[in-house]
């Protein structure tokens, strides 16, 4: 997936908060070796790896393709390639708002790690809390991605 083809999605997935991003600013995340992308047929997940720390940048997959695990299997895909690369745990932020975002998270074991408030300003409205979600990729020998 090209950059562009990449910020037309994410522009499709989030249009209000966050701010889309644009393609030159995928094309410079991309560039760089501690990013980790997780391409799938109707959309993507974005990190880096930094030491320990994975940090899940951002999740989009196509509004007409939702709720059909799509975001589930690219969460998934991303813990297991942040995991080979040596991460311990993955850490995100999503807006308080965002109930289909923070049940996926939950559903996978992220757990509350702070609060960013009046992190994201949507165009229209007050600004919203982030909520800072954690999860451990690593639990009693299992590695991300498998379960019981």
């Amino acid at each position: 997936m090209t950059p562009e083809a990449m910020a037309a999605l994410h522009a499709l997935a989030f249009t209000d908060m966050p701010r889309p991003w644009s393609a030159a600013e995928f094309a410079a995340l991309l560039a760089q070796p501690s990013t980790i992308v997780v391409l799938g047929d109707a959309g993507f997940a974005l990190g880096r790896v930094a030491g320990p720390e994975a940090d899940l940048m951002t999740v989009a997959v196509h509004p007409a393709a939702r709720r059909r695990g799509i975001g589930r299997a690219l969460l998934a895909a991303f813990e297991a390639a942040a995991a080979r690369r040596g991460a311990e745990e993955v850490v995100l932020e999503v807006a308080v708002s965002n109930a289909a975002a923070r049940a996926l998270y939950e559903a996978r074991g992220y757990a509350p790690a702070g609060r960013r408030p009046g992190y994201y300003h949507p165009a229209c409205g007050p600004a919203v809390d982030a909520q800072v979600l954690r999860r451990a990729l690593r639990d009693r020998g299992k590695t991300a991605g498998k379960t019981d």
